[in-house]
């Protein structure tokens, strides 16, 4: 595991399923019902209960977040939300930041102050990798930022090293 602290952002090479955090959030698909994955990894782990809770939720759109029990995993809670299919228009980064500040604001209004983020939109739906990670670091940094008196500890769960490791250059280039 390669862990990295930047203020109260962290970098970690790990299985989001394991976070350590008061809530992990799920990149899931507007069904909110399960999938490959990210989505399908938490409801492996989580169990039936949680797929029973998401059918009560309707649903979700794109950029939002909704919140869940978190079952059998080590978290309290799982923040849904749905991010963009990629398509390279502006409206893509509009829609994949408001997934991070939604889920933000959401842990907030839980009174939550840990958060683990999976890479949102990079697997199957498509968003490459270094953009997205861009617009993570940013949106979660102005959250941070505009939130200064809310202690909040963000883990970036990193699918491999490889992920990490741009997380890691971009953060750096986003610091300098």
């Amino acid at each position: 595991m390669t862990e990295q602290w930047c203020n109260n952002i962290r970098f970690e090479t790990m299985d989001i399923t394991k976070a350590d955090t008061e809530c992990i959030v799920n990149a899931a698909n507007r069904s909110l019902l399960g999938g490959g994955g990210v989505d399908g990894a938490i409801h492996r782990a989580a169990g039936p209960e949680l797929l029973a809770e998401c059918r009560a939720l309707h649903g979700c759109s794109t950029g939002e977040a909704k919140i869940t029990k978190g079952y059998r995993l080590n978290t309290q809670y799982v923040i849904h939300t749905v991010g963009p299919i990629y398509s390279g228009t502006e409206k893509d980064a509009v829609l994949l930041r408001d997934c991070y500040w939604n889920s933000l604001e959401t842990a907030r209004s839980y009174g939550l102050h840990s958060i683990a983020f999976p890479a949102i939109s990079t697997g199957a739906y498509g968003y490459p990798l270094e953009a997205a990670t861009e617009i993570a670091l940013k949106t979660v940094a102005a959250w941070l930022k505009a939130n200064p008196q809310y202690d909040m500890e963000v883990l970036m769960a990193c699918y491999n090293h490889k992920t990490c490791e741009i997380y890691k250059k971009c953060w750096e280039k986003y610091r300098s």
